[in-house]
């Protein structure tokens, strides 16, 4: 799969990035080879692997990776927004960047 100068330009525009022409095509290049490795991946044959719903600690029964859902108080809020430029709580105020 080849990726165009044109849609990298695009992308970038959507994302708002000013991306020099050198840019532009070392990026190109870059997401061509993301692009023609994920079409690797897709030619692997899957049909007898058994879909996986979480990966667990295969070592016991117990799962040190997992803990206790507790919930906690969070006080950082107040100290961030005073730090802000400009912020009206509990938000960040930012300038508008949906115009198109």
């Amino acid at each position: 799969m080849k990726i165009s100068r044109e849609d990298v330009i695009r992308v970038a525009e959507l994302a708002h990035l000013g991306l020099t022409p050198e840019e532009v095509d070392t990026y190109r290049d870059q997401l061509d080879s993301i692009l023609t490795y994920v079409e690797k991946l897709n030619e692997i044959d899957l049909a007898n692997v058994e879909p996986m719903a979480q990966v667990l600690y295969a070592g016991s029964d117990r799962h040190p990776e997992l803990r206790e859902d507790t919930p906690l108080p969070c006080d950082a809020a107040d100290a961030i927004l005073v730090q802000a430029t400009d912020s009206a709580k509990p938000f960040f105020r930012v300038p508008r960047v949906i115009e198109k």
